[in-house]
């Protein structure tokens, strides 16, 4: 399995070292920052998280909204999908923005309630726009330009109605909020991971805006102390960020040791940077409790169908 819409900073490429530190033992996932939930993914096709609860969470009501869209009415999101893909075909770039900018941005202004028809606009923006990036401007209007692939690949219904067999999970809940709710219920037997908006290494590399309001200093540092608190009450936790020093600072510092927190460099390519020179590989930084198992993890295809479960857990 894997995720159905590109993110700026999605965790694919890092799976080889965020695997070794998935726990053997835990009752419950929980991911406050799911985007394109490439680690969620990444554990239930690997079987990780058979018979066990996953909570997704985030703070982007699109996100959310297509989310909820693919699993609840997957053959009409396929079908919009399709109409937006056979548009690009002929109409390009032009397209692109006749998309954002009459039907998109319009409909998200119309009172929140999401559809169909716009959670195939989102995939269908994420997939041609520029490098699957997600931001808002201050009036909270979509303002991605157009990307420049010569053939994307927009609809893919198969893997649409495999995602969506997992998001019907009962085990499986997603839900619009932010950090604060999940983290404060997470303890002993909870298996966390965080990726927020990254601390911006410069001016020029700061992509934080995927709501109006984006991810401040001061959403990191609250984000930091409600980490630290759930590792405190057990949970075992791995958070990957820039290597900014303020992000060093709170997760290197005294508290975060004394809660069980190392740092751990880590390498990833990125290609957002306003300077051709900037991008590439580059440092980044994981925070966690959790020791490295270097045993192999098996992964295995997922079945067309689930075998059943009990439905016991509520959906958003």
């Amino acid at each position: 399995m894997h995720p159905f819409l590109k993110w700026v900073g999605g965790k694919r490429q890092l799976l080889h070292e965020l695997r070794p530190r998935y726990p053997q033992k835990f009752r419950r996932y929980i991911e406050p920052f799911v985007g394109s939930g490439a680690v969620f993914f990444d554990l239930y096709g690997s079987g990780i998280l058979d018979g066990r609860d996953a909570w997704l969470v985030d703070d982007n009501p699109d996100l959310i909204g297509c989310y909820q869209m693919v699993r609840n009415q997957t053959e009409a999101v396929i079908a919009e999908l399709e109409t937006l893909a056979a548009g690009h075909r002929a109409g390009g770039e032009a397209h692109y923005y006749q998309v954002r900018d009459g039907r998109f941005n319009p409909s998200r202004s119309d009172g929140g309630v999401y559809t169909p028809e716009l959670a195939a606009m989102l995939i269908y923006l994420n997939r041609t726009g520029f490098n699957g990036l997600f931001r808002l401007n201050r009036r909270g209007e979509f303002n991605v330009p157009a990307g420049r692939y010569a053939n994307p690949r927009i609809c893919d219904a198969e893997h649409l109605r495999a995602v969506a067999t997992v998001l019907r999970d009962p085990h499986v809940v997603v839900e619009r909020g932010s950090f604060e709710r999940p983290l404060a219920a997470a303890g002993t037997g909870d298996f966390i991971y965080c990726d927020p908006p990254y601390a911006p290494l410069s001016r020029t590399a700061s992509f934080a805006n995927y709501t109006a309001r984006g991810f401040s200093a001061d959403d990191q540092t609250r984000l930091q102390q409600a980490v630290i608190a759930a590792a405190r009450r057990g949970a075992c936790v791995i958070l990957s960020n820039s290597s900014a020093p303020e992000i060093r600072r709170l997760y290197a510092g005294a508290e975060a040791r004394d809660a069980g927190l190392i740092v751990l460099p880590v390498m990833a390519r990125r290609a957002i940077n306003s300077s051709p020179g900037q991008r590439g590989p580059i440092a980044e930084l994981l925070a966690t409790n959790m020791r490295a198992n270097r045993g192999k993890l098996a992964v295995r295809m997922l079945p067309a169908i689930p075998r059943a479960r009990t439905p016991e857990r509520r959906r958003a």
